[in-house]
């Protein structure tokens, strides 16, 4: 890629998106486009076909998508499925009519079958069911990934899926019902902690910053006690789904974004396709090869929080897939590894979640 291609980046407000606009910048990219959701519904069809008239992107990373954890998936899932499948279909059809260089796609390694063997290879794709929870969404990735790998092979195009493993970082969703479990965790340990402080006035910042299910710093100190405890947190107490036993893997979203880059720069699809007669295999897993338990990660949280109180978990609701690690082997052959390690990633965040 030239330093002046111009490059458009679809989410580059998430998670991700931010952290690959970032580095991308870092790089010396000069030429880089993005539009957020008010300006550009990705749902919208015509919206989307008149964004690439305009804009003519020669290259486009496709960040963005329908997410959550594993309440909001097994909560909303037409929205999970529909969602990103309609995101998909507009961003890569639009980026085939109009001769896209070369397309990044982002999946998740929650495409996965529930009993994939471990550390998770590649070719565990479609091998036996999913987890029940996320499986709209993971069938909304399996498709983007497999409408990325049938492009490049009836018409000659050059679009990489990439599967990523459990992402936090900057710009990430605190939000109670909706985020993934390490951001959630984080926050509500910060209210679990000014909680059992009595500090009144830390709970209402924070609630204020981010209203839960309509209460926000402004209802009453009760209100406020009320929706948290409908949240797991009370005084000197934290409720947390699950046993805690899950092993769980974690990446850094800038260390994701490098990786992301790293692979737009260097690796094409004919690198990854092999010499078999049938290409099913060509997507790539980004992670860290390490794995904790969910309880664990816990107490790192705790202890990076101050939070003084008890976990206590609640073995009613589901744990979800019980080890989900990825085999990242392909992703080192291609010369990229990670750099920051969960306990340095948790401060990091933490610092941000307090200085918004």
């Amino acid at each position: 890629m030239d330093k002046s291609s111009k490059i458009y980046v679809a989410g580059h407000r998430g998670l991700v998106g931010s952290a690959i606009w970032n580095n991308l910048i870092k790089r010396g990219y000069t030429n880089l486009v993005g539009r957020t959701h008010d300006e550009l519904d990705l749902l919208d069809a015509v919206a989307v076909k008149h964004f690439f008239d305009i804009e003519q992107p020669e290259y486009v990373v496709l960040a963005a998508a329908h997410v959550g954890g594993i309440m909001a998936n097994n909560i909303y899932r037409a929205d999970f499925i529909y969602q990103n499948l309609q995101i998909q279909q507009n961003v890569i059809g639009e980026s085939f009519r109009h001769n896209v260089k070369k397309l990044l796609f982002l999946g998740s390694t929650c495409i996965y079958p529930k009993s994939a063997p471990q550390p998770i290879p590649e070719d565990a794709l479609l091998t036996s069911p999913l987890e029940y929870t996320n499986e709209p969404y993971a069938i909304a990735k399996i498709a983007g990934l497999k409408m990325c790998e049938s492009f490049n092979l009836q018409y000659g195009t050059d679009y990489i899926a990439v599967m990523p493993t459990n992402l936090y970082g900057p710009r990430d969703n605190f939000h109670l019902e909706r985020s993934h479990v390490l951001p959630a965790m984080i926050r509500k340990m910060h209210l679990a902690k000014l909680l059992m402080e009595n500090n009144e006035e830390g709970l209402r910042t924070d609630l204020n910053r981010m209203p839960v299910n309509g209460v926000s710093g402004e209802s009453s100190f009760k209100e406020i006690q009320d929706q948290l405890s409908n949240f797991g947190i009370n005084n000197g107490i934290l409720k947390l789904w699950g046993t805690g036993t899950p092993l769980r893997e974690f990446l850094w979203s800038e260390d994701m974004a490098d990786a992301s880059v790293h692979i737009l720069e260097n690796v094409s699809f004919n690198d990854l396709r092999g010499n078999s007669p049938e290409v099913r295999i060509c997507h790539i897993n980004i992670g860290t090869g390490k794995e904790l338990s969910i309880s664990q990660l816990a107490n790192i949280i705790k202890q990076e929080v101050g939070f003084e109180g008890t976990i206590m978990w609640d073995s009613t609701k589901p744990d979800g897939t019980m080890r989900k690690l990825c085999d990242v082997s392909k992703l080192h052959s291609l010369g990229w590894k990670h750099s920051v390690e969960i306990e340095d990633g948790i401060h990091r965040l933490y610092k941000w979640y307090q200085n918004q």
